[in-house]
């Protein structure tokens, strides 16, 4: 697989586990990482395990606008194209926090993170042979509820609230962005990983929650055997015909309602322009029409 392959949170969980594994593949994989020294290393292991010496570390931190704008502008400028953007990277928040921009940190992160970044990757991806956004959404989007009158939760944040809302939003932005590349050779799937044991929700800092992951740990599904759908949605050749569905298990599923309202994925994509301070333009303008 001759791909250039693109993978946000690589450092660690299912982000490492893909790039292992699209580099087995054949990929040429770049690790978008936060940090430098837990990149480094898990650029040193990812080679490791899969003997490649097509990955390369690139830093970005989903939770600055700067620093995305950043890592888009060196992408570009040492690529011409983009085969696959695996956005995976995810937080969970316990507690109430913001990112740099003052953005709730799930939202933050989780959606408009990867929205910024998959619209400064447009133009690379559409000049791809046949591009794919593959976003790792979650099942807990069922709970979720994209709250226009306080999407940033300054009044009743709750963990599973704040996570919910950023899922949904993954699935409403794939939504709208299959709907935007409709009739070029670029798709866009979603994802829900199953109930993978990685560190999302464990303060570094602290530990806190590390117990609760260790007493969970043998009902959770191994990083490797979590990243097998985002995987074969950035690899198969079947997975290229399809576009705009929400994945579990490597099978299309039936969504909720709520995931559903196209309304709702319009009205979240114009928002979401507002924030990251980009224009709300057509797909056309990329492609010259």
């Amino acid at each position: 697989m001759d791909k250039l392959i693109v993978v946000t949170g690589a450092n660690s969980g299912m982000g490492l586990a893909s790039t292992i594994a699209l580099a087995n593949q054949g990929a040429e994989v770049v690790m978008a990482c936060r940090h430098e020294r837990r990149g480094q290393e898990a650029l040193a292991e990812a080679i490791r395990q899969s003997g490649s010496d097509r990955i390369h570390l690139m830093l970005c931190d989903l939770g600055r606008l700067d620093s995305i704008r950043e890592f888009a502008r060196t992408f570009r400028e040492r690529y011409g194209k983009l085969d696959v953007l695996l956005n995976n990277a995810g937080v969970v928040m316990l507690k109430r926090k913001e990112t740099a921009d003052g953005f709730e940190m799930d939202l933050g992160v989780n959606h408009l993170g990867h929205f910024l970044l998959t619209n400064l990757l447009l133009e690379p991806l559409l000049a791809a042979e046949q591009g794919r956004v593959v976003t790792v959404a979650s099942g807990a989007y069922k709970a979720g509820k994209i709250h226009f009158d306080d999407p940033f939760l300054t009044r009743g944040f709750n963990p599973a609230k704040a996570y919910g809302q950023s899922k949904l939003a993954n699935i409403l932005f794939t939504k709208e962005l299959a709907s935007r590349l409709g009739g070029t050779r670029v798709t866009a799937n979603c994802l829900h990983p199953g109930a993978v044991g990685t560190q999302i929700g464990v303060n570094r800092d602290t530990g806190f929650g590390k117990t609760v992951l260790a007493m969970m740990k043998p009902f959770f599904l191994t990083p490797e055997q979590g990243a097998e759908t985002a995987v074969y949605l950035a690899s198969d050749p079947e997975a290229g015909q399809v576009t705009g569905q929400y994945f579990y298990k490597k099978k299309p599923q039936k969504l909720a309602v709520r995931a559903e309202n196209m309304e709702d994925a319009k009205r979240l994509w114009a928002w979401s322009c507002s924030q990251v301070g980009i224009a709300d333009e057509p797909i056309d303008r990329l492609l010259g029409k």
